[in-house]
């Protein structure tokens, strides 16, 4: 492999990341407008459903996290969750009532919540430390392929089909069965890594890190206060004319931006550092909420859905890297699975809130309190990093 050469496995997870994404995003696209125009569900019902999908897969992520350090066996730890996110697909097109569609989000959840931190584990565990930017990036960059792929499935198979949103998700099915198949047949255990004392015995052990991971841990968490579902950029799409069949075309030119931005913004971080690209995320995202606030036409909301679109490139791949950066090897699951713990607390909390706001007030108020969020972030991430330059001058 060369000196600047991402691994193998890493591309292969990409992929494998890709088509369940493509998947999730041909369901999830058609989701909000299923709820609300075929079952009648409100927006407050729509974050409900978000933010327990968010609660399910967090209540999982920290254990699968910590078993894959326990056992060292990542990849099979992954078989599982994208396994049973595969089995979960089916269950959508089943479901006439929000009772059924909370069933299967939270199966398809569970699967995500088992998968995530095992994933994260083996891209960190199979690539050098100088090349960890470029590998999370890479990675996020072909999820993100698969982020406006699905959408633009959805688009035309719902034009085909003529609006049937449920044979849409039945065909979701076979992307996600793709997926499963080459990590399977793709993708091996990495070495057990060499590390400070043996696997966590215990679920003590498991928390054991150092300050300075839980301390990444913490701050990259921040981001999520400030960011909500993008089911809500979807509801947004509805109230300025943008028609259902045509509703995933925001997070065709969301994932666009976002896979575009995420791998040069990785190899950027390996060079420059981490912490001022991710403040300049939380300003795009402060820029997206103030243009969706006034957002009355599609075209300057197609500009907010681009600036969100570009927090995510700078942001998501940058978070996963700045826990791999400092977290034990042999505790890598644990530290993924602990960060996606304590986010999805986050984001649980969050899309609830952005639901009853919507509801109370309007889209606008729910923009306007995600770009005073974002900006307060922005300043915590750069006071965080001036503090630390300060003690590492001293």
């Amino acid at each position: 492999m060369s000196r600047l050469s991402v691994p193998r496995t890493v591309w292969i997870l990409g992929i494998v990341s890709l088509l369940m994404d493509v998947s999730s995003e041909m369901i999830q696209t058609l989701l909000p407008i299923y709820l609300v125009v075929g079952l009648g569900a409100s927006a407050t019902v729509i974050g409900l459903v978000e933010g327990f999908a968010v609660a399910v897969a967090t209540a999982v992520k920290f254990g699968a996290g910590f078993l894959s350090d326990r056992i060292a066996r990542p990849k099979w730890l992954a078989v599982a969750g994208y396994g049973l996110a595969a089995a979960a697909k089916p269950i959508f097109p089943l479901s006439a009532s929000v009772e059924g569609v909370l069933l299967a989000k939270g199966v398809d959840r569970i699967g995500k919540g088992i998968r995530t931190a095992p994933r994260d584990a083996l891209v960190a565990a199979v690539t050098p430390p100088t090349l960890l930017g470029r590998a999370f990036g890479l990675r996020k960059s072909l999820d993100t392929v698969g982020g406006f792929a699905g959408p633009l499935l959805a688009i035309g198979l719902m034009m085909l089909l003529a609006d049937d949103i449920k044979a849409v998700f039945w065909l979701a099915s076979i992307p996600a069965a793709l997926a499963v198949l080459l990590l399977v047949t793709g993708v091996s255990d990495p070495p057990r890594p060499e590390g400070e004392g043996k696997r966590p015995p215990d679920l003590k052990g498991a928390l054991h890190l150092n300050a300075a991971t839980w301390s990444m841990i913490g701050l990259t968490a921040v981001v999520g206060l400030a960011r909500f579902s993008e089911s809500f950029l979807l509801l947004k799409g509805l109230e300025v004319g943008i028609s259902a069949a045509f509703a995933p075309a925001a997070i065709v030119l969301l994932h666009l931006v976002f896979g575009l931005a995420a791998f040069p913004i990785g190899a950027l971080s390996d060079r420059i550092g981490r912490t001022s690209l991710l403040v300049l995320s939380l300003i795009f995202l402060a820029a997206a909420d103030v243009v969706l606030v006034f957002a009355a036409s599609p075209g300057l909301y197609y500009v907010g859905v681009a600036l969100w679109g570009l927090h995510m490139g700078f942001s998501a791949g940058l978070m996963m890297t700045l826990i791999a950066d400092v977290a034990p090897p042999h505790l890598r699951g644990s530290a993924f699975g602990l960060f996606a713990l304590i986010s999805g607390v986050i984001a649980l909390i969050g899309n609830l809130a952005a639901g009853l706001l919507w509801d109370g007030y309007g889209a606008q108020a729910t923009f306007a309190v995600g770009a005073v969020l974002s900006l307060a972030c922005a300043f915590v991430v750069a006071l965080w990093s001036l503090r630390r330059r300060l003690r590492k001058a001293d």
